[in-house]
């Protein structure tokens, strides 16, 4: 199967007749509700672009050069059915829903003295449920990721919420040391299964040229949580009593869940293609289902029904078997043990070098917080001016409605360029901040620091979880479960034993050691950039063979049941 954005262009002098032939083929699945029927609407308006875009071809007297394998041809459908506002907030919703795990994961850490106390039990066991937290996180999108990318995006979105309110309550509700545990465990399962998700939807309804941008709003939501995490819940704690945590917890995922049930569309391309087949029942939005239960839709038997099976966890796990990915999920991982131990060794450093309470250490995360948001939105729309650059450069225009075929274009390139710079200022910011906490200065220059490692460590990061998708176009949600799995993984390791290296070592030597990380396996980016189009190339066409093969067999396996029913039938009409 390629890497390919967009489906088969038929020749242009042939262009006319495709559309007469899709437009009449839609006809028959003309939707009776109002969203199906914008949806059809969009496609024709895109076809009357495509017109216009091959009339304007045509005046100018020829196409730009292309690349040997790279499409460029715009006919065809759009790359996502949906409108641009419709977009803007399905992108709203996935950054809110991105923001529930990290936040869940750090809004905990004021907490733990009040829980250690109410519960009765010394602060090593609370902090045993940041372990079997940190396990879980890991874990659990293996399972959704790949689930949404059989059955959409939304009925794994709604399990996961409905898993995570349900902890949530009994969190609240709980007097037991033992009920946390098991409970926490849960709420981690519920709130970390959203992280695949999130960045398999931006797949779903964006091109990788304009990819970036969306990705990079998403992200603000994944990585502002660790940043407001610990001020809401050193507020809420230290007022309120650490139940009002959970509470609040409970209160925001039915705020999301409402008007995601309500009215944020299926995006998942096996299931609904680019928006515009209409999706089965489980698939609806309430609304949708409403409007259908009072005027049927026509899903044409072209559009078979979505076939589920129990998610299978060990496709995330093949997944980093392929030589570029492990290269990408593995300096990935890196990244964010990083940047991991920087934050979760920040309060404890800043209480015993300040003496600051909780709300104080709160705020330290700020700077921090505020950089990643920034670093990820921006980088985001820098990554899609940079993918324009170069496919200007290589001659080839960029399809934005319809998406560019990868294949041959060096999609490597046009992300990684980006990362080299702020690797390089992630690696000497977080070098002087472990300096700045060793001889003990003033607040403002770890807080300064803090605030550029955030830039310097966070963009690297998202550049890659974009590239990450871009590489795995087919099943973005289990490559993204796959990325978090190593990065959980590699965070669990680092959080064990940094104290111990703080101990050993000093504050400065243990961030030089952490800043050097980055720079030590840093030229695992250019090795994925040199070799990465060609591995991606041969992953590429194995798993094309493989499909082959797979409908070679199962082709076969009809052709034998049909000439079973013949030999039966034969007899029976003689």
């Amino acid at each position: 199967m390629d890497d390919i954005e967009k489906p088969p262009v038929a020749p242009k002098g042939h262009h006319h007749d495709q559309i007469q032939d899709r437009l009449a083929k839609e006809e028959d699945l003309t939707p009776s509700t109002p969203v199906q029927g914008r949806r059809l609407s969009q496609i024709e308006d895109s076809d009357s672009e495509s017109n216009q875009d091959f009339q304007d071809e045509e005046e100018r007297g020829g196409e730009a050069r292309d690349l040997e394998t790279l499409s460029r041809v715009s006919s065809g459908p759009p790359y996502s059915a949906f409108s641009s506002s419709m977009r803007w907030w399905i992108v709203f919703m996935n950054c809110i829903s991105a923001f529930l795990s990290p936040i869940t994961a750090n809004i905990y850490f004021p907490a733990i003295p009040a829980l250690a106390q109410d519960l009765g039990v010394p602060i090593s066991k609370i902090n045993l449920t940041l372990t079997t937290y940190m396990i879980l996180q890991g874990l659990a999108p293996t399972l959704f990721g790949d689930f949404a990318d059989i059955a959409g995006r939304r009925p794994a979105f709604i399990i996961a919420c409905a898993i995570y309110l349900g902890a949530n309550i009994g969190l609240a509700l709980q007097r037991n040391y033992a009920a946390l545990l098991i409970l926490r465990m849960v709420q981690s399962g519920g709130s970390s299964g959203t992280i695949a998700l999130v960045y398999g939807v931006v797949a779903d309804i964006a091109a990788s040229s304009e990819r970036g941008k969306f990705m990079g709003i998403v992200g603000a939501g994944l990585t502002i949580g660790p940043a407001l995490g610990p001020v809401i819940g050193g507020l809420l704690s230290q007022y309120l009593g650490w139940p009002a945590i959970f509470w609040f917890l409970t209160i925001l995922a039915v705020c999301w869940l409402i008007p995601y049930a309500l009215a944020v569309p299926e995006t998942g391309r096996k299931v609904v293609g680019n928006g515009s087949i209409p999706p089965q029942g489980w698939n609806m939005t309430l609304l949708d289902y409403i409007q259908s239960k009072r005027h049927p839709v026509n899903r044409s038997s072209n559009y078979p029904r979505q076939k589920l099976r129990f998610p299978n966890p060990l496709n995330t796990l093949s997944v980093i078997g392929n030589k570029d990915m492990a290269l990408v999920l593995g300096y990935n991982a890196c990244l964010f043990m990083g940047f991991n131990l920087i934050t979760a060794t920040l309060a404890s450093q800043f209480a015993d070098i300040y003496h600051y309470n909780e709300i104080q250490l709160g705020l330290c995360y700020l700077p921090i917080g505020g950089a990643t948001m920034i670093s990820s939105i921006t980088t985001g729309y820098i990554l899609d001016w940079n993918f324009r650059r170069i496919a200007k450069k290589l001659g080839v225009r960029v399809e934005g409605k319809r998406g560019n075929d990868l294949k041959g274009f060096p999609i490597e390139k046009a992300r990684l360029q980006i990362a080299y710079p702020l690797v390089s200022l992630g690696l000497l910011v977080s070098i002087g901040y472990g300096w700045a906490l060793h001889y003990e200065t003033h607040v403002a220059v770890p807080l300064v620091l803090l605030f550029f490692i955030g830039i310097g460590v966070t963009g690297p990061f998202q550049i890659i979880n974009v590239l990450i998708v871009d590489l795995y176009p087919q099943a973005p949600a289990t490559a993204t479960a796959a990325n978090n799995l190593c990065r959980c993984l590699s965070g669990a390791v680092g959080t064990a034993i940094i104290q111990y290296i703080i101990d050993a070592w000093g504050r400065g030597w243990t961030y030089t050691f952490v800043a050097l990380i980055y720079g030590v396996f840093s030229p695992a980016l250019w090795i994925i950039q040199k070799y990465g189009p060609q591995w991606r190339e041969e992953r590429m066409e194995k798993m094309k063979e493989a499909m082959e093969k797979k409908e070679a067999q199962a082709r076969e396996k009809a052709m034998v049941t049909t000439e079973q029913v013949l030999t039966d039938v034969q007899p029976t009409s003689r």
